[in-house]
């Protein structure tokens, strides 16, 4: 069992020193058997996990101890970019201005390199998340549905979820989990982690085999690869 708790706690490190006060969330684990320290990039948050019998002074003492690895990498983050009007949210690698129009038809629609939304205005964050997910839904079966006929597999159902390190999964049963936020990333990026997940309905592991069934369905694994680690963390930051 997890118990988290959000607060803003200014660090006091000796001899470093952030400079703004922190959010950290502290993370009560039964699993946990040491005091561990990560950044959340999608929250813009430190994540102190604790064990049972550990308390916060424990948590604070490896903070301090680290404040020069936790100011840099809280520093490199990306602005967080909220789904609001007027900003630019990337679709397929390429950016798109989020423009409100009440008259406009359907919740939102894509139109000469815009998102533009529909409706009641305070609708709008709600309706481009909820497009930006049908739209990763349905990019992704095309892609999924091709690299199963190549490779004679079956798949079970295809489902979405906003997952902070893992853009994709195959079940034993058959069913493909994909982060939503891979249709902000560029199309190759995207057929990249679609054929990943669907080799692995032919061999559920990393083996010769496995990549050799990817290297079929795709050219792009090393550079779709290196572009999900420079760059993933910025899709986190979105909405």
């Amino acid at each position: 069992m997890e118990h988290n708790e959000t607060e803003v706690v200014p660090l006091r490190a000796h001899p470093l020193a952030l400079p703004t006060p922190t959010p950290v969330r502290w993370n009560r684990s039964a699993r946990a058997r040491r005091v561990s320290l990560r950044i959340d990039p999608r929250a813009g948050e430190v994540v102190v996990t604790l064990p049972p019998r550990s308390g916060r002074r424990a948590g604070m003492a490896l903070l301090n101890t680290h404040a020069a690895w936790v100011k840099e990498r809280l520093g490199s983050l990306a602005p967080a970019v909220p789904l609001a009007e007027g900003q630019a949210v990337p679709l397929g690698g390429l950016p798109h201005v989020i423009r409100h129009d009440p008259a406009a038809r359907g919740p939102a629609i894509l139109w000469q390199g815009e998102i533009v939304v529909a409706g009641d205005k305070a609708f709008l964050t709600r309706r481009v998340g909820d497009f930006l997910k049908a739209e990763a839904k349905r990019r992704i079966a095309v892609l999924a549905a091709g690299h199963a006929a190549s490779l004679g597999v079956k798949i079970k159902r295809i489902v979405l979820k906003d997952t902070r390190s893992r853009w994709g999964s195959c079940a034993p049963d058959g069913t493909l989990a994909f982060s939503w936020r891979l249709v902000m990333a560029p199309d190759w990026v995207l057929d990249y982690v679609v054929a990943h997940e669907v080799g692995h309905l032919r061999e559920l592991n990393h083996s010769d085999r496995f990549w050799a069934h990817v290297a079929r369905l795709t050219p792009h694994r090393e550079a779709a690869q290196d572009w999900l680690r420079r760059n993933g963390p910025t899709l986190l930051r979105v909405g």
